[in-house]
């Protein structure tokens, strides 16, 4: 008898989620990239957070990355390195359950996933409405992440740190930066989804699970688009920082032509870019653990529930 040929194997390409890939895995996925991403990456983002200050305390001005960190570990403790990341550990992990959840729902809607093609516009749009639903909720744990990050603070949980914003300054103070968040994060994460499908498609036609692929991809397509949105994010901080000022005008600044305004008077056109150095060395690090850890459990859960379908 004449052996029979082996029957192909279909390539397996994760990006096509299977049909029955539920919502469920998709928040567990992001979930899982947006704490690996947030943690790893803190100190880097507390030093970001310092230097962005408008009229920090004499305490509080560093001449550099290293001088930074050298005087924040000797002064204050390398602990206080990671102070207020319990915020973004509680508010990363819903924020980009919801993130991840929205974007491969609206890229899927789209038509991003289908065929061979590239889709940037696709990629953009599901980016920046994934960023519009995930900010509304990580806004408020980002403003107390920051207010605990300042030089001086003086908040011991994030829970002090909230209910004090809260009884000096409402509810509005968790939210008035929501504005010019979105006015960041909407086009840093359109320009970061567009060029991060860009790049991966070169690097990997095949469309594969490729670790080096996904990070790399997730690394420079972060760095690209942490550098170009530099300015509003400087504007974002003082926004969220405004309550522990001296100054009664920073104090007082309600919005983001008011604070850019600040900025401006303050340290002229080189004040936006206060901070730029640790926001790309944080943002292209922080990108590649999001992203890795997030197609690594998409491939898993992929792969999962495949290989469910094959026994059943």
């Amino acid at each position: 008898m004449p052996p029979q040929d082996p029957v192909p194997v279909e390539e397996y390409d994760y990006e096509a989620l299977p049909p029955n890939f539920s919502l469920g895995y998709n928040m567990l996925a992001g979930a899982f990239a947006g704490i690996a991403e947030h943690t790893v990456m803190y100190p880097v983002d507390l030093l970001k957070t310092r230097m962005q200050v408008i009229n920090p305390s004499p305490g509080a001005v560093y001449s550099g990355l290293s001088n930074a960190v050298m005087t924040i570990a000797r002064v204050e403790g390398v602990r206080s390195l990671w102070r207020g990341v319990a915020s973004v550990i509680v508010g990363a992990g819903p924020a980009h359950a919801v993130y991840f959840a929205t974007y491969e729902a609206v890229k899927q809607g789209m038509g991003g996933n289908e065929g061979t093609a590239h889709h940037p516009f696709a990629a953009a749009c599901s980016g920046a409405a994934a960023t519009i639903s995930s900010d509304a909720l990580m806004t408020p744990f980002d403003v107390v992440k920051q207010r605990m990050q300042v030089h001086g603070s003086q908040h011991k949980t994030i829970y002090h740190c909230a209910r004090q914003v809260y009884k000096a300054e409402g509810l509005r103070a968790f939210y008035v930066s929501y504005p010019t968040t979105l006015c960041m994060t909407v086009p840093y994460t359109a320009i970061h989804i567009a060029a991060y499908e860009s790049i991966s498609r070169v690097m990997n036609p095949s469309r594969n699970y490729d670790p080096i692929t996904h990070c790399v991809a997730g690394g420079l397509a972060g760095g690209v688009a942490a550098g170009f949105t530099t300015p509003l994010d400087v504007i974002k901080t003082l926004l969220q920082t405004r309550g522990t000022a001296n100054d009664i005008t920073v104090r007082s600044a309600k919005g983001l032509w008011v604070a850019a305004r600040i900025i401006k008077q303050r340290y002229g056109w080189g004040g936006f870019f206060r901070g730029w150095r640790p926001r790309i060395i944080s943002a292209m690090p922080s990108n590649a653990v999001c992203w890795s850890s997030y197609e690594m459990a998409k491939a898993y859960f992929s792969r999962h529930i495949e290989d469910t379908s094959i026994t059943m």
